[in-house]
């Protein structure tokens, strides 16, 4: 099969979707790669190393798009670009279609594309392998961002995340107790913070408290706790997620007056809508913006700021499915891997989710391998 790598072009968008050697792994199965010039500059890989690989490298944006009828990208393409995509293409990107416009979802199901959303591939357990892979690496950036912006240089209060002898550490809240509110929480603890992890499920914050020891307090998900913990926070993470939906909202701009003046807001739920009303897409060079005196971060691609060791971990996750669509072909990989099947949220012009079809009024469609979903 034909596979084509683009090089990303969103903004801080430094990752590639394969690394050489996963490039390499799909040549040695007897696969054609096509990789777009520069794709792997930033993560370290120059076009040489995916040469050595077997890969054809192409000198323009389209060829990728064109050659292959398997598509490996990070980031979707914007909707100024779904120009490029080719029907029947089998399209594997984050797409986060639940927090797009609905025309956009209309025009990408025009294409007749088949879109995987790579947060969406899961288990019958609720585990997400392509997606935990990113959030293990976003909760521990998460903190090392957070602990610089309480720093004066960088706008923040002038307090030391671990503290020091006879000085007290800073109060991290981390609102969800999923695996990037985890990460995150172990990272702190590691440095020294009081970390205090909220959730809406007893079991998901008992899990949490049995993997991260007795240092870690928490809360159950409700008004009152938000406020209280809001009241005595220093850095807040936002880590909430909904599988195939928007994330909740959970902290109002009325809250925010709550918190102590220079205190720092870390949205990590933001390429689903974001779990703050006062957040919005952020992006380097300038990721910090300010709201009632609260220092807001928001960069929904945090884990491209750290290229090289975040696209090895997607390769590492994302190739087994690219592998199974390649050698068996779209129709059989699908029948034969139920994961592969919850990450499709787009197929032969239709939508595979009653709640996504109707929001973006298109047709439901079945997978090979699935009932069809009733629209009740």
């Amino acid at each position: 099969m034909d596979i084509g790598i683009p090089r990303e072009t969103r903004a801080g968008e430094h990752r590639v979707a394969l690394t050489p050697w996963g490039v390499k792994t799909l040549v040695q199965r007897g696969h054609r790669v096509w990789v777009e010039t520069g794709a792997g500059s930033w993560a370290g890989h120059p076009d040489a190393d995916y040469q050595s690989a077997g890969a054809t490298v192409a000198f323009s944006r389209l060829e990728p798009f064109a050659r292959g009828r398997l598509v490996a990208a990070v980031a979707a393409p914007e909707p100024s670009a779904y120009e490029l995509l080719q029907s029947g293409q089998v399209v594997f990107a984050f797409w986060h279609l639940p927090a797009m416009r609905p025309e956009d979802i209309r025009a990408l199901a025009a294409r007749e594309v088949c879109a995987v959303g790579l947060e969406a591939i899961e288990d019958a357990r609720g585990s997400a392998p392509v997606l935990t892979s990113m959030s293990e690496i976003a909760g521990e950036l998460a903190v090392t961002v957070g602990g610089g912006l309480l720093l004066n240089e960088f706008g923040g209060k002038g307090i030391l995340l671990g503290g020091a002898p006879g000085v007290p550490p800073a109060q991290l809240v981390i609102l969800g107790a999923g695996v990037v509110g985890r990460s995150a929480a172990r990272a702190a603890l590691g440095l020294g913070a009081q970390v205090t992890l909220l959730d809406a499920s007893v079991e998901r914050l008992r899990v949490a408290a049995a993997e991260l020891g007795r240092p870690l307090a928490t809360m159950l998900v409700s008004r009152p706790n938000l406020e209280k913990a809001l009241a005595f926070a220093d850095l807040v993470l936002g880590a909430v997620a909904v599988h195939g939906q928007r994330a909740p909202l959970l902290v109002t701009r009325e809250m925010l007056a709550l918190m102590k003046p220079r205190s720092v807001v870390i949205d990590l739920s933001i390429d689903m809508g974001g779990c703050f009303e006062t957040s919005r897409p952020t992006f380097f060079p300038n990721p910090v913006y300010e709201v009632d005196g609260i220092l807001h971060f928001c960069v929904p691609n945090l884990p491209a700021v750290a290229a090289r060791s975040t696209s090895l971990a997607l390769t590492n996750a994302m190739l087994p499915y690219l592998i199974e669509v390649a050698d068996a072909g779209l129709e059989a990989a699908l029948r034969s891997d139920a994961d592969l099947r919850r990450g499709v949220y787009l197929c032969d012009g239709g939508c595979t989710r009653s709640s996504l079809a109707r929001a973006a009024e298109l047709p439901l469609v079945s997978l090979p391998g699935e009932e069809r979903e009733s629209w009740s």
